[in-house]
């Protein structure tokens, strides 16, 4: 699916209603617990592959580091990385503070120096947990919605027109082909899509061709 950054919401919290949230920016966090310190972060990732590359780099900033967990919600992409901890006590935790707080394109690392003592496995989920949640207790929500992707061929004579219509829609237009006819592939905010549809079919009297096309898993900011 796509999603349109839309407006920013509140500081911290949970969010109410079910429309999905990103992050503004990255927001860290650091913990001692038992001697051990938990480094934590909050902040957008539009996939795995750019997860991946952020705990890559993590790595190399950190290099004297035990464990580097991480946690993404993206879609199809989420994952939940234990990175050496006992199964299920960091990258699960981690993804659940995520879906709690309704977010969506959001990667959460933790990064951890192990400091001599063992902290047991409910110790190390309210370890990682809570360097999330302290994270998330600075971060700004921004509002997501969801996307329609619209294909639409037409007649040469109504391109003009048809661009006024997506322009006063607020759509956003991806590419335009001219062959025998014009194809304009476009997105706007699935709300408005119906009644844009039913526009162009009213100004075309049934000239204009519309369909759906899948927009994939990306994120627009």
């Amino acid at each position: 699916m796509s999603w349109l950054q839309q407006t920013q919401g509140m500081a911290g919290g949970k969010l109410c209603g079910s429309m999905p949230y990103t992050l503004a920016a990255p927001v860290h966090s650091e913990l001692i617990i038992k001697k051990s310190r938990f480094i934590g972060c909050v902040q957008p990732m539009p996939d795995r592959a750019s997860a991946q590359a952020h705990v890559d780099a993590l790595w190399k900033e950190h290099p004297g580091a035990t464990h580097i967990c991480w946690a993404l919600l993206a879609g199809g992409q989420s994952a939940a990385v234990d990175d050496g901890e006992p199964g299920g006590t960091a990258g699960r935790p981690m993804l659940d503070v995520l879906r709690h707080q309704d977010l969506e394109s959001v990667q959460a690392t933790v990064v951890r120096y192990f400091g001599g003592v063992k902290l047991g496995a409910g110790g190390l989920v309210r370890a990682y947990t809570d360097a999330v949640a302290q994270a998330l207790l600075g971060a700004h929500k921004v509002a997501l919605q969801r996307l329609a992707h619209l294909h639409c061929s037409l007649p040469y004579a109504l391109e003009g027109a048809v661009r006024r219509e997506l322009a006063a829609a607020g759509a956003h237009l991806e590419s335009a082909a001219h062959a025998s006819d014009v194809r304009l592939h476009f997105t706007l905010p699935e709300p408005a899509a119906p009644a844009l549809v039913q526009r162009l079919a009213d100004l075309s009297h049934g000239a204009i061709a519309c369909s759906s096309v899948p927009g994939g898993d990306e994120t627009l900011g």
